[in-house]
């Protein structure tokens, strides 16, 4: 998504603000990735997206799910029903935070959704089995300390699964600079990962393109929402052939490192 390099919270506050008046945005977004009405898309994973991340997550019910980046909440809030794993949700949006935190309460749901950075969680080191991030690890600063942050909350053996896109050829100018600055499988192995898998997925790419183009197409009238949606349409659509859309999955080591690891 397209944003100001500065003032990244406020920015992402008013963006989940203006969402929360729009039902035709989450309505458009439901129909095209597949998401049922009580779950509002923060991102583009979808509803075969969700299959896909509950699986590589490997989550038990007696474990913990970190959504790191949760956005409104409803990707970590399905997984967590799934799986039975207990649910901490992070982000940087107080908005997201609140309107995460009324989705668990509207659907009954236990969740402990909380402020916090790709770069600076909060929790304590090993507490967590599972770690999510969905389409977001492009606005850490720097990138390697979000890795570093996910390895780790993770306890030993714990799985971390990341979705995002990454650019064809890197050193292409065309491609949005956070998203030429994506590289999972380098990221993950610098911060001491294993069994390191990077997969692309055509199929949510697919679906995106067709949202975008739905996106591109429409008046958004007074709508803010559907405003922001309408131009990152545009704008995604001229250059989609330049990037892929992956999964990665990584295990946190087995057997514990030197106290430096933890730092």
């Amino acid at each position: 998504m397209v944003t100001p390099d500065s003032g990244l919270a406020q920015f992402f506050d008013n963006w989940y603000a203006d969402m929360a008046d729009s039902p035709r945005k989450d309505a458009i977004e439901q129909r095209h990735l597949g998401l049922p009405a009580w779950l509002p898309s923060t991102s583009l994973l979808g509803w075969d997206g969700i299959a896909d991340v509950t699986e590589a997550l490997k989550l038990s019910a007696d474990g913990t799910l970190l959504d790191l980046a949760c956005g409104r909440g409803g990707y970590g809030l399905e997984i967590s029903a799934r799986t039975g794993a207990r649910l901490i949700g992070v982000d940087f949006s107080a908005a997201a935070v609140r309107q995460a935190s009324e989705l668990a309460a509207r659907l009954g749901r236990a969740a402990d959704f909380r402020l916090g950075d790709l770069t600076g969680t909060g929790l304590q080191a090993g507490s967590v089995t599972g770690a999510l991030c969905v389409d977001a690890i492009q606005f850490a600063d720097p990138p390697e300390a979000a890795y570093r942050e996910l390895r780790r909350v993770l306890a030993p053996g714990g799985r971390a699964v990341l979705t995002c896109w990454e650019a064809h050829d890197r050193g292409n100018e065309e491609v949005p600079r956070r998203l030429r600055a994506v590289d999972l499988a380098g990221g993950l192995m610098a911060a001491g990962f294993r069994d390191i898998e990077v997969q692309e997925r055509e199929g949510w790419r697919t679906a995106e393109r067709a949202l975008w183009e739905e996106a591109a197409a429409l008046d958004p009238g007074d709508d803010p929402a559907l405003q922001s949606l309408h131009d990152e349409g545009v704008q995604t659509l001229a250059k989609f052939g330049l990037m892929r859309r992956v999964m990665a999955t990584a295990t946190a080591p087995a057997a514990a490192g030197t106290a430096d690891d933890w730092k």
